[in-house]
């Protein structure tokens, strides 16, 4: 499929960013597999890196292909990430965490120097919104923080499992999906969203990326934000 195409060419690229004795963030989600298997033979062929992984389906992967990893107790300074996006604006501003784990991608992102993005076409948007935005939330304050969200106006539905089970989180939380529509300004909406209790955390990163690798027509195009250059 031309997505999958897209998303290992984008994953393929990412891994000019990795240097030799980096701390690397491994991202969560079917593109960031793409890269951790890359990774991986990296890793094999004699590249020596210690990974830091955004999900125990994440950490799986990477042991199983051999990636030394470390944690945030053993390093608070992450060199690279490399993450996908559910979709992204002009001002590479993200809806991430569809598949689960936004808490722990975005504590990843808020340690690393370098933030990469790695997208297939299908994700790049002229304004946020086009996804459901995914909302972290303790069990006991689901049904408060639900009201709450749907008074913003969106549609609050539970994320759920393969089996119909609430989806339950690394952390042991729940995941309410939230479909606002278009996103005029995240920024409001995510301090709205943080400020709610009950709500651990959100799916909106906002000036967290330095660029986004996108996978489109058999090449990679590249777009940088300019308040947090690659060194």
């Amino acid at each position: 499929m031309a997505d999958d195409q897209e998303k290992e060419l984008a994953a393929r690229a990412s891994l000019e960013f990795v240097r030799d004795g980096d701390v690397v963030g491994l991202g969560t989600g079917s593109t960031a597999a793409y890269a951790v298997r890359f990774l991986g033979e990296r890793v094999r062929a004699g590249l020596k890196i210690r990974g830091i992984p955004t999900s125990v389906q994440t950490q799986n992967l990477a042991a199983s292909l051999g990636i030394p990893l470390t944690t945030l107790e053993e390093v608070q300074q992450i060199d690279v990430t490399i993450d996908g996006a559910d979709e992204f604006d002009p001002e590479l501003r993200l809806i991430k965490g569809a598949g689960g784990a936004l808490l722990r991608e975005k504590i990843v992102a808020s340690a690393t120097r370098s933030e990469i993005i790695i997208v297939d076409s299908s994700k790049q948007v002229p304004v946020l919104g086009k996804s459901p935005l995914p909302v972290e939330v303790i069990q006991f304050a689901q049904a408060l923080v639900s009201r709450k969200i749907s008074s913003l106006g969106a549609a609050v539905q539970l994320k759920r499992d393969r089996a119909g089970e609430p989806f339950v989180t690394d952390e042991g939380n729940h995941i309410l999906e939230c479909d606002f529509g278009r996103i005029p300004d995240p920024e409001l909406l995510a301090r709205t969203l943080s400020d709610m209790p009950g709500v651990v955390e959100h799916g909106l990163f906002i000036n967290l990326a330095s660029v986004v690798l996108m996978g489109i027509a058999g090449e990679v195009v590249e777009v940088r934000r300019r308040s947090k250059p690659i060194p």
